[in-house]
């Protein structure tokens, strides 16, 4: 009696072996294929979706741990979740992308009035500053402080403007532009201290 139930033993030993090894190289084709897919968004994901990217790490690493330790069903089991994660990262990583652009063009649009309107204004500031900075009677509405003030602004709407052109140059029109209008509010701001038209 104890012959066949050993012989059983070595079979279903045997049978369960080769189920294993079945499973073996899809699950390590299937992980592979995953590492694939990932490698080819990863660099635009880490710039567009860095945390989503981290949690399909994670997720990833975990599949690999399963295989690693021979538990081919269980990874067979994970990569249709793993997938559909690589699948949303991926369209989420294309939409900032394409946002980005969008944004990217449109701050291009706008920095070409900017860059011709913002310096006239500053040279027109500090013509103005130079004239009142002489003069012995300030004109009406136009007091030592509002000079002085709009003498410290000059040197940081410079320094700022120096900011936005060197983004533009750099192709950072966003930022550019963002800077750039900063400096056309505070100059429009200084001209109005100073009775000047903007």
């Amino acid at each position: 009696m104890k012959k066949p139930s050993l012989w059983v033993l070595a079979t279903l030993a045997a049978l369960f072996t080769i189920g294993c090894q079945n499973q073996r190289a899809p699950a390590e084709q299937a992980v592979a294929s995953a590492e694939s897919a990932l490698t080819n968004i990863r660099d635009m994901a880490s710039h567009y979706a860095p945390d989503q990217l981290q949690a399909v790490d994670a997720q990833l690493s975990g599949v690999k741990d399963s295989l690693a330790k021979g538990d081919y069903k269980g990874v067979l089991a994970a990569m249709p979740a793993l997938n559909t994660a690589i699948s949303n990262l991926k369209d989420t990583a294309t939409a900032k992308q394409e946002e980005a652009a969008a944004a990217s063009a449109k701050a291009k649009d706008a920095w070409g009035p900017l860059s011709s309107d913002v310096p006239k204004m500053v040279d027109a500031i500090s013509s103005r500053v130079d004239i009142l900075s002489k003069s012995h009677h300030l004109p009406k509405g136009v007091t030592k402080d509002s000079l002085a003030a709009a003498k410290s602004g000059l040197d940081s709407m410079k320094a700022t403007w120096g900011d936005a052109s060197n983004a533009a140059s750099s192709g950072d029109f966003t930022t550019a532009v963002s800077k750039g209008q900063a400096v056309k509010d505070q100059a429009s701001q200084i001209m109005q201290s100073l009775g000047m038209k903007s």
